[in-house]
């Protein structure tokens, strides 16, 4: 049903051209019980999980797929300038054409980061043209907020492809500056908000290319707080970012918190040796209790701000998702911890 669900919007928005969907026709209210037997495709283990639905232009063809290999040469793409991250331009490089080919097909294609609870896909967005080359995921349960990102990616994709077009027919398209673009939109974040606006985050290049041209980020409804193992192999991610969480005040709840002793083991269990786990929050009782359990827990260990200064991700984290933007207009404290997972003492 979900993959139906997908080929649907990407069916749709190719037969209309790329259209940014609007927010007001994707509200949802912000609570849902994850202890729910909520209906949800996921596969019995990481292997069976057919990412190159959700990536078309990072995995490779089948060989005997000639039509699919012309189709590719005749739709690539041009080549992005440096990346902003250095140490990125080693990742899986995307192969700029559709694509049919399975996990098995490309073994250097494999997400690297989640976005757990992603929203409306602020972070996804801003990170993509940072880290070109590696792939991220977005995880959210809400169906109608997952049905606005799966949306919005496909209609980003789908503007950079008309921008490709646009420079291979030899007119003057220009690549973005991504931290120039960053900055400036934090430093709009001081201003007051148009009363007409309807977003509150950036919606993303849609006459500029930009690095990676959105092909590395998607969305998908899942329950993380139950399925997460069942999506990642072990020591598979290099980043979880937990941003503006429910804090589920009622004590009675706090079980369903997404930091807790329970789901820390899992995300020690998915997070490579070095990895981070990014958590912000403009709750002060949330912030004391991620902090909590992330300290006594054995596997992670603190970052100190000054380490965090040179984290290109920091900023972003900070300032790009629509929770935070709100934070920040409404002139709010915002408190970030940064976790980085250490070696098992037990499998050295």
């Amino acid at each position: 049903m979900a993959g139906e669900q997908k080929a649907s919007v990407a069916v749709e928005a190719q037969q209309q051209g790329p259209k940014l969907p609007q927010k007001r026709y994707f509200r949802q209210r912000a609570h849902v019980n994850i202890f729910n037997d909520i209906p949800l495709e996921y596969p019995v283990r990481p292997s069976e999980e057919d990412w190159s639905k959700l990536y078309p232009a990072y995995f490779r063809s089948t060989p005997d797929d000639t039509q699919a290999a012309q189709t590719a040469s005749e739709t690539k793409r041009p080549i992005s300038p440096t990346s902003a991250n250095d140490s990125d331009q080693e990742g899986p490089q995307a192969k700029r054409g559709p694509g049919n080919g399975s996990m098995s097909a490309d073994k250097m294609a494999q997400v690297e980061f989640a976005d757990i609870g992603c929203g409306y896909g602020g972070l996804l967005v801003a990170l993509a043209p940072l880290y070109p080359n590696t792939l991220m995921v977005g995880m959210e349960i809400r169906t109608k907020v997952v049905g606005y990102l799966q949306r919005r990616i496909v209609a980003l994709r789908g503007f950079q492809d008309d921008l490709v077009r646009r420079k291979d027919a030899g007119e003057s398209i220009e690549w973005v500056d991504v931290r120039s673009k960053l900055k400036q939109e934090i430093d709009a974040l001081s201003k007051p908000l148009d009363p007409d606006a309807e977003e509150l985050h950036d919606n993303g290049e849609t006459d500029r290319l930009v690095p990676g041209h959105y092909e590395n980020i998607a969305a998908m409804r899942i329950n993380c707080q139950k399925y997460l193992p069942n999506f990642f192999n072990k020591a598979q991610l290099s980043k979880i970012f937990i941003l503006f969480a429910d804090p589920h005040f009622k004590r009675r709840k706090h079980k369903a918190r997404i930091i807790s002793t329970t789901m820390l083991a899992e995300y020690a269990y998915v997070l490579r040796t070095g990895g981070i786990i990014y958590m912000i929050t403009d709750v002060k009782d949330l912030y004391d209790w991620n902090v909590k359990h992330l300290d006594a827990f054995p596997l992670f260990e603190r970052i100190s701000d000054e380490e965090l200064e040179n984290d290109p991700a920091i900023p972003c984290v900070v300032n790009s998702t629509e929770e935070g933007k709100k934070v920040a207009r409404n002139k709010g404290n915002k408190y970030l911890a940064c976790y980085r997972r250490i070696e098992d003492p037990a499998e050295q």
